[in-house]
């Protein structure tokens, strides 16, 4: 006898899916595997670096930060950069939030209010807690959305997670919504459209581990006045129909882009390193302490790896070690 099926039959956000929409899903679910094949490539590792910064870069250039790639590339490297101490604070922020990504949960409440005490860190009183007050959007015109009161933002949002865990509207879908419904509860003081972005590329990470090092938030930065345009005819209609088509849309065009031409290496990029090479690389530039085993469980990869490519980046003079084994440090030579 076959096992029946029990349909979701809590709480259900209001949307609409054009057939445009469903046209999208299909199309994005053709394109992934293209784009899991990119990330396989050479240069795969600068790649999803790359990636990262323009990540972080987009979201809080959204939010007013003005520090440039290049600068969050230097303060993703641990280099100093003179800037207000604020939009630094910020992007140290986002680059410890991101470094959590693979372990937030993104059907966690809890992991939420957790991923924005990191983000907010010393920018707001409230960081990791719902606001307590009232809240609006507001433009050059005035007000433009008028949130829930705060007493409604937890049973909102409960429900919100509820329904993203549970029902079963495809998950590409799902992630639109939560991203809109999120946006309109406005759940936190500050930071909403920041952490609306980033749960949105969590949630569809966990649909296809690609997006994990594909930067969802740029396309919100390249096309921003559509994505309020798409907020605030959903917002008319009372429904998230016209955001959901616009983010699926840009999904789709943001992963057909990067399938395109391998990333550049740098002018001085002489050596042709592999992506655990490139790791290794990245790691004890950050970590001169790592140890072999630090490496490996970082990487992914097995002890014996990582001690073969550190032989292999030894012998080509691009890593030293200094000192005992026990006592020592990693030095890059170039």
């Amino acid at each position: 006898m076959a096992k029946e099926t029990t349909k979701y039959q809590g709480y259900k956000p209001p949307f609409t899916l054009s057939a445009r929409a469903v046209g999208f899903v299909a199309d994005i679910a053709a394109q992934m595997e293209r784009f899991a094949i990119r990330m396989e490539q050479d240069d795969a590792l600068r790649l999803r670096k790359a990636n990262r910064i323009k990540t972080i870069h987009s979201s809080l250039a959204i939010e007013g930060n003005h520090l440039q790639e290049s600068e969050v590339a230097d303060i993703l490297d641990g280099k100093t950069v003179v800037a207000p101490i604020r939009e630094i604070q910020e992007v140290k922020n986002a680059i410890r939030v991101y470094d959590e990504f693979e372990k937030l949960d993104p059907f966690s409440m809890d992991d939420l209010l957790r991923a924005h005490g990191l983000m907010m860190s010393a920018l707001t009183d409230d960081a990791g807690h719902f606001r307590k007050g009232g809240v609006g959007v507001y433009s050059e015109n005035g007000l433009v959305h008028m949130a829930p009161p705060a007493e409604r933002v937890y049973p909102l949002m409960s429900d919100l997670f509820d329904w993203l865990k549970n029902a079963d509207d495809h998950l590409l879908v799902r992630s639109c919504v939560f991203h809109y419904e999120f946006e309109f509860i406005h759940p936190f003081i500050d930071g909403n459209g920041r952490m609306g972005r980033l749960w949105q590329s969590l949630i569809l990470s966990r649909w296809h581990p690609a997006f994990a090092h594909l930067p969802v938030e740029n396309m919100v930065y390249s096309n921003q006045q559509a994505y309020y345009d798409a907020i605030a005819q959903s917002t008319k209609q009372g429904e998230s129909g016209p955001f959901i088509e616009f983010m699926l849309g840009e999904i789709l065009d943001t992963v057909r882009r990067h399938q395109g031409e391998p990333l550049k290496a740098p002018a001085n990029d002489t050596v042709k390193t592999t992506p655990t090479q490139e790791g290794i690389i990245d790691l004890v530039r950050k970590n001169p302490l790592s140890t072999y085993d630090e490496l490996a469980a970082q990487l992914g990869v097995g002890r014996a790896t990582i001690a073969r490519n550190i032989a292999i980046l030894k012998d080509r003079g691009v890593l030293e070690r200094v000192g005992e084994d026990k006592n020592g440090y990693w030095k890059l030579k170039k």
